[in-house]
């Protein structure tokens, strides 16, 4: 019975996990966005929770997802970038963002389409934190028979 009651909390935590860790990606891009050679990273939001969740395709995920094309070094000197995300206890992986302009200084960063990013998943994830809570005060009005 307590599982049917957190199986959607343990779901929404995986979801405010990763969009933690997309917005301290996108936090790196906009930082870097001016390093010439930079090139941005982003997480395919609906595939890292479709792993750390253990779902397998959903039709509710796929509105959730976001630019993480992935590319292979161009020369044998280049260093080999970790792609799996920051804390190895999360499933997920980092892809890089797709060029949409080219740039004197070979920086991939899109400065309009980073701030977009980042302004549509702080949204999300102020979202999901007030579906957590609601979900919380659920609960608790539930135990104490209001």
């Amino acid at each position: 019975m307590l599982d049917k009651m957190t199986n959607r909390l343990d779901f929404h935590g995986s979801a405010l996990v990763l969009r933690a860790e997309r917005q301290r990606t996108i936090a790196s891009n906009i930082a870097n966005a001016d390093t010439p050679g930079y090139v941005g990273r982003d997480i395919n939001f609906t595939q890292a929770l479709r792993a750390a969740t253990g779902t397998g395709s959903g039709d509710r995920l796929s509105a959730q997802d976001s630019a993480g094309a992935t590319r292979s070094t161009t020369d044998q000197r280049h260093m080999a970038l970790s792609s799996t995300l920051p804390s190895s206890s999360r499933p997920g992986k980092l892809g890089y963002t797709v060029q949409t302009q080219p740039s004197l200084d070979n920086n991939t960063v899109d400065l309009n389409r980073e701030r977009a990013n980042f302004v549509d998943n702080t949204v999300r994830y102020e979202a999901t934190l007030r579906f957590i809570n609601g979900n919380a005060k659920t609960m608790l009005s539930a135990i104490q028979g209001q």
